[in-house]
């Protein structure tokens, strides 16, 4: 016979169950205590976060004052490597110039001369041209003048004749028709030539 048809057989009372300590009544002290630690934690969390905000707005001035001392630095440079560019320019022409004087007198000097020999005449040709390559070369200036035979340089000369040439390699120099120049280990003006014709 089950416990539920005993008829002297009574259910138990369910209980309750047991009071937590959060369940518990809080005093009002110990409500005030409660909201004074809130209150200190917000305060210092605030206090925390204007500090933040502080350093954090303390940094960006920084930076920008570096912003704009550096575009100021940058702009100062630029100018003076303007100013520096046009001076190289101004007195590079400057250089050259002054040494084609001593060309330009040669030059006045000889027509100076009213009864001159066609012997003089060559012989101060000769001497000024001599001149004016030396002032040539001070700059580097130099001339571009293949032999017979050579190789064609596309990049140094310019051919504006083709002749057959049977025995020779093609593609090679036969005659410079003008001189070319570099300047500096650039060409100036390539070297007129003409060239044996390709096979």
């Amino acid at each position: 016979m089950s416990a539920h048809s005993d008829p002297t057989y009574q259910r138990p009372e369910p209980t309750a169950p047991a009071p937590s300590a959060a369940d518990a009544p809080v005093s009002p002290e110990e409500a005030e205590a409660a909201a004074a630690a809130d209150a200190a934690d917000a305060a210092a969390m605030q206090t925390n976060q204007a500090l933040e905000l502080a350093r954090l707005q303390a940094q960006n001035a920084e930076l920008a004052e570096q912003y704009l001392r550096s575009k100021a630095e940058m702009e100062n440079l630029r100018r003076r490597t303007d100013d520096e560019v046009s001076k190289v320019r101004k007195f590079a022409v400057e250089a050259f110039a002054e040494s084609l004087l001593p060309v330009l007198d040669s030059l006045e000097a000889g027509l100076a001369v009213q009864e001159a020999t066609a012997q003089q005449i060559r012989q101060g040709a000769e001497a000024t041209l001599l001149q004016l390559q030396s002032a040539l070369a001070r700059h580097k200036v130099q001339p571009i003048a293949p032999e017979a035979g050579k190789r064609f340089d596309p990049h140094q000369h310019q051919a504006i004749g083709v002749v057959a040439a049977p025995g020779q390699e093609p593609n090679t120099v036969v005659a410079v028709l003008q001189k070319g120049y570099l300047i500096a280990e650039r060409v100036l003006r390539p070297a007129m030539v003409t060239v044996t014709a390709p096979k």
